[in-house]
């Protein structure tokens, strides 16, 4: 196969494995751990461009480019790392991550519990975006990496960017927040308690304990991604790719008629179930739920983001929903009244939520134009080579 000249091509999962013990929010204590991740780009002599990728819901440390010469598709950030684009691994080290508790190699719910030999299941913690971050930090120690250029994320990837940004100022000299929020609102914790409901009332679910028994609530799984899909697209969006267009069926003998819309939806479900968990997708949606800064300042954001010491880069979309740019104003209103250096922008796009994993021209250009010139003010003075 022919990569794209701007692919970052072939690419290799790397895994770390920390033995130190992590405290956790909830009180837990994790021995020890592993985390997945890869790399894309040279990471210079004095290290200051490395540039960190946290993962959405449903994401993973597999951004960009390709595991083989035969993968279909490429990373789930394809169309924003690489050569050139906005993420440029000609000048950033872009490391990428699958977070504590995902389901893509990383310790979690699929893991092993060498304490009874059997996967954690149900019994693993609860982490939350703090805890993400603090494992984060950890795999930064352990790339010799002290301070990131830039923390990037978007959506659940956007708290977390947030999250390093208050919690360990001195560590990162951007942080980009995209189609993100400092607190769900309540319509968004009912739509992922439905979602978490149809998770648990499937009679394969077993208490979360599924996998002992050989299976997976699938039916159940499949739905709440079928759910989570409808609330990522915009109503425009979604007409025009789909319409009322006829998948299948007859309206003369009103008989089997599905839907394309229909169709896509259905699709999604099955496939999400082959590769996604059950009990992470609980996890994720439960951090994205308790998500909070503000909770520690008595509810003042302004506050929370007073030890920020990196400038800001916040953008949303104007057909996004789930994650209004009315969420992302609440931000940066908090920033500019907390004094600290942000840019903000809501970009026009009819994809809704799923507008920030496609290469909007707008869009990229301003993520682009931002990190470029974060990392010009910070030029490599090792080896003197002009950024």
């Amino acid at each position: 196969m022919t990569f794209p000249k701007n692919s970052v091509g072939l690419v290799t999962p790397q895994r770390y494995v920390c033995d130190t013990p992590l405290a956790l929010q909830n009180g837990d204590t994790l021995d020890g751990y592993e985390l997945v991740y890869e790399t894309y780009g040279k990471l210079k002599a004095d290290k200051s461009n490395a540039l960190l990728i946290c993962h959405a819901l449903s994401g993973h440390h597999h951004a960009a480019g390709y595991h083989s010469e035969d993968d279909a598709k490429p990373g789930w950030w394809d169309a924003c790392i690489g050569p050139g684009k906005a993420i440029d691994t000609d000048r950033f080290f872009v490391v990428s991550l699958n977070n504590l508790g995902g389901c893509h190699g990383s310790t979690g719910p699929r893991t092993l519990n060498p304490s009874t030999g059997k996967s954690h299941g149900p019994d693993f913690p609860n982490v939350v975006v703090k805890d993400w971050v603090n494992s984060q930090v950890a795999l930064a120690d352990h790339l010799g990496i002290k301070t990131l250029a830039a923390v990037v994320g978007g959506s659940l990837g956007g708290m977390q960017a947030l999250q390093w940004a208050i919690d360990y100022p001195d560590r990162v000299k951007a942080c980009v927040a995209i189609a993100s929020a400092a607190k769900l609102s309540a319509q968004n914790i009912a739509f992922n308690e439905i979602a978490r409901r149809a998770i648990t009332s499937d009679q394969d679910f077993n208490e979360g304990r599924y996998f002992d028994a050989e299976k997976n609530p699938e039916r159940g799984l499949g739905l709440a991604r079928m759910i989570g899909h409808v609330t990522y697209l915009s109503d425009d969006g979604m007409g025009t790719k789909f319409g009322r267009d006829i998948k299948s069926g007859d309206f003369g003998s009103g008989a089997d008629v599905e839907f394309q819309v229909e169709s896509y939806l259905n699709y999604q479900g099955r496939a999400f179930t082959q590769y996604f968990d059950a009990n992470t997708y609980l996890l994720m949606t439960k951090a994205l739920d308790h998500f909070d800064p503000a909770r520690e300042t008595n509810g003042d954001l302004v506050e929370a983001f007073a030890p920020a010491l990196c400038k800001f880069l916040v953008l949303s979309f104007s057909s996004d929903w789930r994650f209004s740019a009315e969420r992302s104003q609440e931000i940066v209103d908090a920033l500019v009244r907390a004094k600290k250096n942000v840019a903000s922008a809501v970009i026009e796009s009819e994809h809704g939520h799923d507008s920030f994993l496609l290469p909007i021209e707008r869009y990229v250009a301003a993520l682009g134009t931002f990190l470029n010139q974060s990392l010009a003010e910070h030029p490599n003075q090792a080896d003197g080579e002009p950024i």
